[in-house]
């Protein structure tokens, strides 16, 4: 297995450790930013769909990878049509970071798309605000497994649907018909390898978890 990091130990995230609070002696040489927030998403999908390309794309910084060469004992477990040019698949996860707008930051992890690794989801879900659904319309029915696992746990997504050159296009309504999506949940088109148009989704998820959580508030207060 390929682990990619090439980052500064700066670039990772870290959370302060649990103690008082900063006296105004000390709390000008920390390093902590207590104005900036740190939103977790996910970047989940089908094999192939354009995870890793999406968060290679948007990321700030250089993106961790987990990928191996896809080998002959793989080729009875993954679904590989339609991706007969990808060599690599992600084994565990991707992660990037991008700065929304002053004082607002996503960290971005990219889940495994076959299968066999949909243990790690649990783990790589846990805090997540939210989570972009790629999909791929040749491949459609690979999102099932993903927008079932969201709907399930309640967590805000939306899909974006990965824009390949060699697949027919269809409208955003069409894909929400066809995936059978509850009422509200966005659908937009993008291209993964564009840094615009994957910074437009993000913005646009986190803009949908922001109203689904309002409503939950208001809805438990009520």
């Amino acid at each position: 297995m390929v682990f990619e990091a090439h980052d500064e130990p700066h670039d990772v995230p870290v959370a302060p450790a649990a103690g008082p609070a900063n006296t105004p002696d000390d709390s000008a040489d920390d390093g902590v930013d207590d104005s900036v927030l740190a939103l977790k998403i996910l970047v989940a999908g089908g094999f192939g769909v354009g995870k890793t390309t999406l968060v290679g794309a948007v990321s700030e910084i250089r993106p961790l990878r987990t990928e191996e060469q896809l080998s002959e004992a793989g080729a009875a477990l993954d679904d590989a049509r339609d991706v007969v040019r990808k060599p690599t698949t992600t084994v565990a996860m991707d992660f990037g970071r991008i700065t929304i707008r002053a004082g607002l930051s996503l960290y971005l992890f990219g889940t495994p798309g076959q299968d066999r690794f949909w243990f790690l989801w649990d783990d790589l879900a846990q805090g997540a605000l939210g989570a972009v659904v790629l999909a791929d319309t040749r491949r459609l029915e690979d999102c099932f497994p993903a927008v079932d696992y969201f709907e399930n746990r309640g967590i805000p997504f939306l899909v974006a649907v990965n824009c390949f050159a060699e697949a027919r296009a269809y409208g955003a309504d069409e894909v929400a018909r066809a995936l059978d999506l509850d009422r509200g949940t966005p659908v937009v088109l993008c291209d993964a390898r564009d840094r615009d148009s994957g910074k437009e989704v993000l913005i646009r998820l986190v803009e949908h978890a922001g109203r689904v959580y309002t409503a939950r508030l208001l809805d438990s207060v009520g």
